[in-house]
């Protein structure tokens, strides 16, 4: 039991929901070092990077392209500060990763059970679900 002497401020502590803070690590680490490995594959031309890129028409310079702004993107959505930025590269993370669906689909490119369509679908909705429920502190 406390007892209040005099003139004190008593302030008020709101308890951060903790469930949220676990889910949006979790979440951002998966996207983040999925997102990163893939620029780094780019950057590489590691594995089946050139196969995706000159399978659907895009020239190879565009696999360092892509492989650097992704690299970029992960650096600023897990530095802590610069909101604005991290709004940037949720929205650029959304941009590439449904613009790759599309790049596949609209050439009918597929892949096995349709793996091309729904990896970077699944990235998009991930990177969503991060910028949801990102905390205040990473807020605009």
């Amino acid at each position: 039991m406390s007892t209040v002497i005099g003139d004190e401020n008593i302030a008020n502590v709101v308890p951060r929901p903790i469930g949220r803070m676990v889910a949006y690590w979790a979440v951002t680490i998966i996207l983040t070092f999925s997102i990163a490995l893939s620029g780094i594959g780019q950057l590489m031309r590691y594995g089946g990077n050139v196969d995706l890129v000159t399978s659907i028409g895009f020239p190879l310079y565009i696999t360092y392209i892509l492989g650097g702004w992704k690299l970029l993107g992960v650096m600023a959505i897990v530095i802590p500060g610069f909101p604005r930025l991290k709004e940037w590269a949720y929205s650029g993370i959304f941009f590439l990763m449904t613009g790759a669906a599309l790049s596949h689909a609209f050439v009918n490119d597929y892949g096995d059970y349709g793996f091309h369509i729904i990896l970077p679908l699944f990235y998009a909705v991930l990177g969503i679900a991060s910028w949801a429920l990102r905390p205040k502190n990473r807020k605009l």
